[in-house]
């Protein structure tokens, strides 16, 4: 795959899964789970054919997700996390094109916020070439917030305290969230080599 072709499918994953405003979140038991979770973004995933992006898209992840829980094997280059008792997930797809290897990572992980009525749910987007950031126009960290009482996630305009690690250094960073503890980890790419520090959550927002 070429990598002009790859760097479309990454880019146009990430705006499929952003275009819901309401989703309905089915469960069994207690509370969702990150399974729950993430299967509700992909069955709202906007699946038209008239829009060849979003089909690549959502087939991308979709088809991943439903073979595992179809006990399919993974494809070649994919590795699908799934930790419900952490709440996490991830999913990365890597691809060689030449002398150049591209990464896919798409990652989710949920917190509770500190009112008991709501939870927290993050998708993070990062692509790597040759281990170093590639950024793709959709690369990020994109929130929804779920809403114990009425079942339902919707997108959260609120960035929730990240707009802090845009201001400390002036150069291209990443996020990669948390599968153990509650805080974010921000890397910032300089040409030198890259630095990371940590966004602590408080219940309500991240903050150094």
């Amino acid at each position: 795959m070429k990598r002009e072709s790859l760097a479309i499918i990454f880019a146009c994953f990430a705006l499929a899964l952003t275009a819901q405003d309401v989703i309905k979140v089915n469960y069994k038991g207690a509370q969702p789970t990150i399974s729950d979770f993430v299967s509700a973004l992909v069955s709202a995933t906007d699946n038209d054919e008239e829009d060849c992006c979003v089909d690549e898209a959502f087939n991308f992840f979709a088809d991943t997700w439903n073979n595992y829980h179809s006990d399919f094997p993974p494809q070649e280059g994919e590795t699908l996390t799934i930790d419900e008792k952490n709440g996490y997930v991830r999913l990365e797809y890597s691809v060689t094109y030449e002398t150049l290897e591209h990464v896919l990572i798409i990652e989710m992980c949920y917190w509770n916020e500190a009112d008991g009525k709501h939870k927290l749910i993050a998708k993070n987007v990062v692509s790597l070439t040759n281990g170093k950031f590639d950024a793709g126009q959709f690369d990020g960290i994109t929130f929804y917030r779920y809403d114990n009482a009425k079942k339902t996630m919707t997108l959260c305009d609120d960035h929730r305290g990240l707009e802090a690690a845009y201001d400390v250094e002036d150069v291209m960073h990443t996020f990669a969230l948390p599968r153990t503890g509650k805080d974010i980890t921000v890397t910032y790419w300089h040409d030198s080599g890259k630095k990371e520090r940590t966004l602590k959550w408080n219940g309500h927002r991240f903050g150094f």
